[in-house]
C-alpha cells in the first residue's frame, strides 16, 4: 500500500517519521519542523488505517508485517535518520534492513505487547472513539490545545480494526535481536510498554537507551523539549 505522507523542509538529509496506533503524521507536528530547521527533509507517513492512507479489508490486514511492507513501498531507502513511535517503532524495526537508514530511533516501542488474561485488549484503544475532549485532557494534562484537537481528529478517522489486528501478536517478543543500524531507544519514564527487565534486555542486545523523566507514552508530545534533548548526538 502506498501511504500518505507529509513533508517538512527541503534539506539534503532525509528523516523518516512513523507514528503509533490511533495517530497519524500530525503527532510529529513539532518534530518535523524542528528537523527541517536542522537541515533535514522530514517525511512522515500515515500508516494504513490511519489519517489519509488506505484501509485494509479486515483486521488480518493490519499485522505488523503489513505496516512494515507499506513503509518499504512508500519511503525512500538510505535516509539519514528514521524515527518510529510505538506501533511505528515495531513497523520500522521490521522494515529497517530494507529501508537501510544510517541511524534509527525507536520511541517507547511496542515490541512486546503484554499477553495473557490481563494483557493487550483492543478495546482499550477502540473505546477512545467515545472519549470527549475533557477525557483526553485528563489523560494528557501536558498537551496543548492543538494537541487535543489533533488527537480528537486522528481518533475520529482511525480504523479501529487495526487494533484488533495486533491481538495474535500479544505476548510475543517482536523486538530485534540486534540493531540492524546504530539505534537509540527513547523511553517514557516510567514506560508501560518497556518495563525495566525489557529495557535491560535491549541494552544487552546492543541498543542505546535514554529516557525522558515524567513523559508518558507519546514522549514527543508530552515533553517536546525533553524529547529533542534525548536525540542529542543522533540528529
Amino acid at each position: 500500500m502506498q501511504l500518505h505522507t507529509r513533508t517538512w523542509g527541503a534539506g539534503e538529509r532525509v528523516a523518516l517519521l512513523v507514528h503509533g496506533l490511533m495517530s497519524d503524521h500530525r503527532t510529529w507536528r513539532r518534530v518535523g519542523p524542528a528537523l527541517a530547521e536542522r537541515g533535514y527533509r522530514a517525511v512522515a507517513v500515515d500508516l494504513r488505517g490511519h489519517g489519509a492512507s488506505g484501509r485494509a479489508t479486515g483486521p488480518a490486514g493490519y499485522a505488523p508485517r503489513d505496516h512494515a511492507d507499506d513503509l518499504v513501498a512508500s519511503l525512500p531507502a538510505g535516509a539519514e535518520l528514521a524515527i518510529g513511535h510505538s506501533l511505528g517503532a515495531l513497523a520500522l524495526a521490521l522494515a529497517v534492513e530494507r529501508l537501510a537508514p544510517r541511524r534509527a530511533v525507536y520511541v517507547d516501542p511496542a515490541w512486546q505487547l503484554p499477553g495473557g488474561r490481563h494483557g493487550y485488549r483492543p478495546e482499550m484503544f477502540t473505546e477512545a472513539k467515545l472519549l470527549t475532549r475533557e477525557h483526553v485532557r485528563l489523560f494528557n494534562p501536558r498537551w496543548t490545545e492543538e494537541d487535543l484537537d489533533v488527537e480528537l481528529d486522528t481518533v475520529r478517522v482511525w480504523d479501529e480494526r487495526s487494533a484488533h489486528g495486533l491481538v495474535p501478536f500479544a505476548g510475543r517478543d517482536l523486538g530485534p535481536r540486534r540493531p540492524a543500524v546504530p539505534s537509540l531507544v527513547v523511553l517514557a519514564e516510567p514506560s508501560m510498554l518497556v518495563p525495566a527487565e525489557h529495557a535491560l534486555r535491549l541494552k544487552e542486545r546492543g541498543f542505546e537507551l535514554r529516557s525522558v523523566p515524567g513523559a508518558g507514552h507519546t514522549v514527543q508530545r508530552d515533553d517536546f523539549d525533553g524529547f529533542m534533548t534525548a536525540l542529542d548526538g543522533w540528529i
